[in-house]
Parts: structure tokens; C-alpha cells; sequence
């Protein structure tokens, strides 16, 4: 995916920032932390991750879908987003 290349850096920001927050749900289950707190840290975690997921699905459907003249790689493009749709709705 060529166009991730460009978005390296942020990509890899938000996935540094949700190992710590995978890395702070650890620690309060180690430490036996109130059911809450780690709940807490988990909905964190999930916002991230949902945040993180919209962001790619978007740029994947501006960049391999929406502004490609071929329609082959448009069509391709549109198949492997319904693909990933479907695994992470399930």
C-alpha cells in the first residue's frame, strides 16, 4: 500500500500509543486494580482502535477506491474493503 507509506508516521504514533494503553491494562490487571478502572482502560483501548480502524478504511476507500480512474483496481479496490468489513464486523 503505497499510500500508507506517506501516513508512516502517524500510523505508527497511534500504534505506539494503544501498545501503551494495551501495556497499561496489563499493569492494572497485575495489580489487581478495581473492575472499573481496567474496563476503563479497555473502552481506551477499543476508541482507539476504532478511531485508528476509520482512519485507514477511509484513506483505503479515497486511494483504492473513490479517486481511481481504472476501474479494475477501482473494483479490486471496492472487494477487499468489503472483505475487511466483513471480518471486523464479525
Amino acid at each position: 500500500m503505497p499510500h500508507t507509506i506517506a501516513m508512516k508516521p502517524k500510523l505508527l504514533a497511534r500504534v505506539r500509543r494503544l501498545k501503551g494503553q494495551m501495556e497499561a491494562i496489563e499493569r492494572a490487571v497485575e495489580a489487581e486494580a478495581a473492575c472499573h478502572e481496567v474496563l476503563n482502560l479497555v473502552a481506551s483501548v477499543r476508541g482507539a482502535i476504532n478511531g485508528l480502524t476509520a482512519e485507514l478504511i477511509e484513506d483505503h476507500i479515497r486511494n483504492h477506491v473513490v479517486d481511481v480512474a481504472d476501474e479494475r483496481i477501482r473494483s479490486k479496490g471496492g472487494a477487499e474493503l468489503i472483505n475487511v468489513i466483513r471480518s471486523y464486523l464479525t
